[in-house]
């Protein structure tokens, strides 16, 4: 079985050794080659070549990043759709994906440890047995997420942290808190929410503050705790939508509290749940912050979402 491999040389969880070991121990069990990231969008470019040349499994080392990037190349691979007529899952090379980032939320929705040791282990076991299973994917115009995405107050707290870590912090659940807490207090869109849902055939929510878009459950995690908006969301099942109409500091902050019981599930007048969406657009009255699995992707003012059903098949 070939294999490849993408290692994100700046992941946060392993060092140049601990890669060396993961490199041994899958060379037991496939021919494995290795190729390790040098900027933004190189593991997009990695996993496509991959596709389109055969390879049959790739391995991400790397966090939610890197893992939304390999997807990404996968997905848009042309040769290796060339004529399919079932499910692209098939076709396609399957994803094994090490944790080696600070929250790792994919993996760990996919039910691997949180150690890359213990998921390497995961990995290497379902690999000898032939064991996978076929997920659904989100899409956001024309790029694919695998766990989340956001428009407005929780992508805009994604830049202050990517901001922060550009100065040298970690990422940790105190500095989330911390950028949750600022952009609260400095955000402008209390007062005037410029978020609306359009749906096929259904009237439209508007005077939305923030929308989050979930492809699995949980959405997140603070820690060792999963945060839940929404705990029907699952990888076999449609877009969940999980909104706040208002960005009152009261009633966020109770949202917030909520969101971080184990139990999650937010309720009351501010908070708007649509579960298992086909298709639907986020509109903006003016340019919002942008996120998919964490990563911040600039503003935007519309963005169409698309539930991928068996779109990918993963190692787990």
């Amino acid at each position: 079985m070939r294999a490849l491999l993408v290692v994100n040389p700046k992941a946060t969880t392993t060092s140049e050794r601990s890669r060396d070991v993961l490199v041994r121990a899958l060379r037991s069990a496939v021919h494995l080659t290795v190729e390790y990231t040098s900027r933004r969008g190189h593991a997009a470019t990695l996993a496509r070549a991959a596709a389109e040349s055969g390879v049959e499994v790739v391995v991400t080392l790397g966090g939610d990043g890197t893992v939304n990037e390999a997807v990404n190349g996968l997905m848009t691979a042309q040769s290796a759709l060339a004529g399919l007529s079932g499910p692209r899952a098939h076709a396609l090379p399957a994803l094994a994906v090490v944790p080696g980032g600070s929250t790792n939320v994919f993996a760990r929705a996919l039910g691997l440890p949180r150690d890359w040791v213990d998921g390497t282990s995961v990995i290497l076991d379902a690999l000898r047995d032939g064991r996978s299973r076929i997920i659904g994917l989100g899409m956001a115009d024309d790029r694919y997420f695998t766990f989340a995405a956001g428009v407005g107050l929780d992508a805009a707290v994604v830049r202050r942290v990517e901001q922060s870590r550009l100065r040298g912090r970690r990422s940790t659940p105190a500095l989330y808190f911390r950028s949750i807490v600022g952009q609260m207090l400095t955000g402008d869109d209390r007062k005037s929410p410029p978020l609306s849902i359009e749906r096929p055939g259904e009237p439209a929510e508007t005077d939305l503050g923030n929308v989050i878009v979930q492809n699995t459950s949980p959405w997140t995690y603070l820690g060792d705790r999963p945060v839940h908006p929404s705990p029907t969301a699952s990888f076999d099942l449609g877009l969940d939508i999980t909104a706040l109409r208002r960005l009152a500091v009261t009633s966020t902050t109770r949202t917030l509290a909520q969101l971080a019981t184990r139990k999650g599930d937010p309720r009351g007048k501010q908070v708007l749940h649509l579960p298992d969406q086909t298709e639907f657009t986020v509109v903006a009255s003016r340019p919002q912050p942008f996120q998919l699995d964490g990563d911040y992707l600039g503003e935007r003012q519309k963005v169409r979402f698309v539930s991928v059903p068996e779109a990918l098949r993963v190692i787990c």
